[in-house]
């Protein structure tokens, strides 16, 4: 039946921890998503950055190089000294303080004529693709990056630079349209520390994201154990109703049986009974042995210890609860059974702890249900041996442990036990056990029996310390 009404939650519990993984891999998918948006967006805002760059360096090498240099030496020669001072004055002043890193200018024919590098200076078709689109009066960028394929793939590569091929051109006069191409400019700018910053929000992101997920699937492994929880005790209480009221039905038509039976049953026993003693007084001058009669007496008695047994198990159970302390209670148990348990070489060892409460209960109730355990306890051990009794409280509740050193209870037997009229003795009812669980149960305790570790068993009975009344 548990197995029955966990699977609807079951299925609920992995449909829910299955869209928890597929949030996680989309948050992650969108918070890649997201630093690649920005990585384009600062792409592009460098590559605007650049061409204003290079719009501001065309306008200010034009003036204040080409034109007053033509004028002055007719042509521009950068193998010339001056000229190049001149130049490498003008480009710097412009760029200073921009973040640059490198800047070349290649003339028509492909050959870098200025550059911050002078180990760059008069190398010949360097300029690829960018230098050709630059000819062709158009303006291209291109981001190249350094670092392994892990580095790369995952957003953080050693360096990163953005190179511009930009057409170095003439400007007319009283105007900003542009003249002819005079040249081609190159210029890198250094992205390292902008991917570094995108690359660590990604990564808070991913940790952020990391621990609200890990809170709340330890929220939710908490809630679905619970509901684990509550799901299996509705079960397992549902099946001790169930089993409760099957118990009870059965009890009723025992009980039934029984009252209806124990009139007819005890009025000729105890004719029988009566006139089997009577007859034993009478045979007794005769020197007869009686053992027939005293067969008869016997058995006439067992016969009605087991009606009024069955009595006692199927008449409804009412105590009379009064102030009473389970500690006393046993006392009198022991001292009742005092010599039948001398006789048979049994061993009380007591252990009582200190300040028990006291509790509200039926006492006749409670001794006649301690009676039939220690009754057992000496049964099990038909060569004598050693029963344990501890008393304790613990919160509201008082326990009470018989234990004995007998051969316990088999595990084919286990589940039989509480059963009317199931014994495994020659002589029992088969009801002590069935008494003693509907006296607990009546006070609002409980009361079970395991095998101890070593050998014998333990029966523990929980009595409620609260007022029942």
């Amino acid at each position: 039946m548990f197995e029955e009404k966990a699977k609807p939650f079951r299925l609920v519990k992995y449909f829910t921890f299955t869209s928890l993984i597929l949030i996680f891999l989309g948050t992650l998918i969108l918070s890649w998503l997201n630093t690649h948006w920005a990585r384009t967006m600062q792409l592009k805002k460098s590559e605007d950055y650049a061409l204003l760059l290079v719009e501001n360096l065309n306008h200010q090498i034009f003036m204040q190089f080409i034109i007053p240099v033509a004028m002055k030496f007719g042509k521009v020669q950068l193998r010339e000294k001056e000229q190049f001072e001149r130049m490498d004055k003008v480009v710097r002043s412009t760029l200073h303080s921009f973040k640059v890193d490198m800047v070349n200018i290649y003339d028509m024919n492909n050959i870098i004529s200025y550059s911050f590098d002078q180990e760059m200076i008069s190398k010949k078709n360097v300029g690829g693709a960018g230098y050709q689109n630059a000819v062709s009066g158009k303006s291209t960028s291109k981001l190249v990056q350094n670092g392994n394929f892990w580095e790369i793939m995952f957003g953080f590569p050693k360096e990163s630079k953005l190179v511009t091929f930009a057409p170095l051109c003439a400007e007319k006069p009283l105007s900003r349209i542009a003249g002819p191409v005079l040249g081609v400019i190159e210029i890198v700018q250094n992205m390292s520390d902008d991917y570094e910053i995108i690359f660590r929000f990604q990564i808070l992101v991913i940790a952020t994201c990391t621990v609200v997920m890990g809170i709340v699937f330890l929220t939710l492994i908490f809630v679905v154990k619970r509901g684990e929880g509550i799901i299996q005790r509705r079960t397992l209480e549902r099946l001790r109703l169930k089993e409760k009221l099957n118990r009870t039905e059965r009890l009723a038509s025992l009980g039934e049986m029984a009252a209806r039976i124990s009139h007819e049953i005890r009025n000729p026993l105890g004719i029988i009974r009566s006139s089997a003693e009577l007859l034993k007084k009478k045979m007794a001058g005769f020197n007869s042995s009686g053992s027939v009669l005293d067969i008869i007496v016997e058995e006439a008695g067992r016969l009605n210890n087991i009606i009024t047994d069955s009595l006692n198990f199927t008449r409804p159970v009412n105590p009379n609860f009064f102030p009473c302390h389970v500690n006393e209670i046993l006392e009198k148990n022991l001292k009742f059974l005092a010599s039948q348990i001398e006789q048979q070489g049994c061993i009380i060892k007591k252990y009582y702890a200190d300040n028990l409460p006291e509790i509200m209960a039926d006492s006749d109730m409670l001794y006649q249900a301690f009676l039939n355990i220690l009754i057992n306890a000496m049964q099990a051990m038909p060569e004598g041996g050693k029963i344990h009794i501890e008393i304790k409280s613990k919160k509201d509740v008082v326990i009470i442990a018989f234990e004995d050193e007998g051969e316990g209870i088999s595990e084919d037997i286990e589940e039989k036990i509480w059963d009317p009229f199931f014994t495994t003795k020659e002589k029992g009812t088969g009801l002590g056990l069935g008494i003693v669980k509907n006296i607990i149960e009546s006070h609002g305790g409980s009361v079970k029996i395991d095998n101890r570790p070593v050998s014998g068993a333990q029966v523990v009975v929980e009595l409620p310390v609260k007022d029942l009344i």
